[in-house]
């Protein structure tokens, strides 16, 4: 079982199954949805998610084709991507204590800020997984 908080722990959640699919997004939309230099994120089957507490102040943004995060409206973390509604991936950063997963890859590097250097050796993606480097 995984669970994550946000920075003010006052939204939590679990996840029954395991988490899959890491993946890190450098694109200028991940690098200000998660203000960082990418984002962390591992995907989950929507069933196995469960909000514990807080979900009342949760604040979402959803996008034109349905695809959205949502934040914590206290302290701004953002703890997962929603798709029509439903959770389908957490962010990282949120996930307690040892995630048992590993980032896979490193997609929309060719966007990524001129100021991150990724390490030799990662698979990256100039675009989508369909765009190697």
């Amino acid at each position: 079982m995984v669970t994550g908080e946000c920075f003010c722990g006052e939204v939590t959640y679990q996840v029954s199954g395991k988490l899959r699919d890491a993946k890190s997004c450098h694109c200028s939309r991940c690098r200000k949805a998660f203000s960082s230099q990418a984002s962390a994120y591992a995907a989950v089957d929507p069933q196995e998610f469960t909000w514990l507490s807080g979900e009342n102040i949760l604040t979402s943004y959803v996008g034109e084709q349905g695809f959205g995060l949502q934040f914590c409206s206290q302290c701004g973390s953002t703890l997962c991507g929603i798709f029509n509604e439903k959770v389908h991936g957490v962010t990282l950063g949120c996930v307690n204590g040892d995630p048992d997963i590993e980032i896979g890859m490193h997609i929309y590097v060719g966007s990524k800020a001129t100021w991150e250097v990724i390490p030799e050796g990662i698979l990256q993606y100039k675009e989508d997984v369909s765009d190697s480097l």
